[in-house]
């Protein structure tokens, strides 16, 4: 019983270390813990993304010129997918341009494909609220 009680209070004074160190920050108004020197900050994708949003980028990336994207069959009847919907076709598309641009000078590229392609590529992941793919 004594280790319970004992296991207890570290666990409660652990958490209120933390949120003393915390607090500052959150009462400075950031909202986030103090950023650590040398720490890049990624945020994560979410765990589900809007059907609207999955149509929006399929489309972007068709008239980008992807075939995949072309192909893939619009969401309907679900209000929301799994974010690997979304992060299947980014990925599936931009080795489709990359596949496509090898050809092109490197100046004209960008990630290893065209800026054009770049852009909706980037573009159809913004629209998902994808970061990470």
């Amino acid at each position: 019983m004594k280790f319970i009680v004992r296991t207890g209070l570290a666990a409660l004074l652990t958490a209120g270390a933390v949120a003393t160190a915390v607090a500052p920050a959150v009462a400075a108004g950031t909202g986030h813990a103090p950023a650590v020197a040398g720490a890049h900050a990624v945020v994560a994708n979410p765990k589900t993304i809007k059907a609207a949003a999955y149509n929006q980028a399929r489309s972007i990336l068709a008239k980008a010129g992807s075939q995949t994207a072309a192909k893939s069959h619009p969401i309907h009847g679900k209000d929301d997918v799994p974010v690997s919907y979304g992060t299947s076709l980014l990925a599936a598309s931009r080795d489709e341009f990359r596949q496509t641009d090898k050809h092109l000078p490197d100046k004209q590229k960008k990630s290893g494909m065209s800026l054009p392609h770049y852009n909706a590529i980037h573009s159809a992941a913004k629209t998902m609220g994808i970061t990470q793919w």
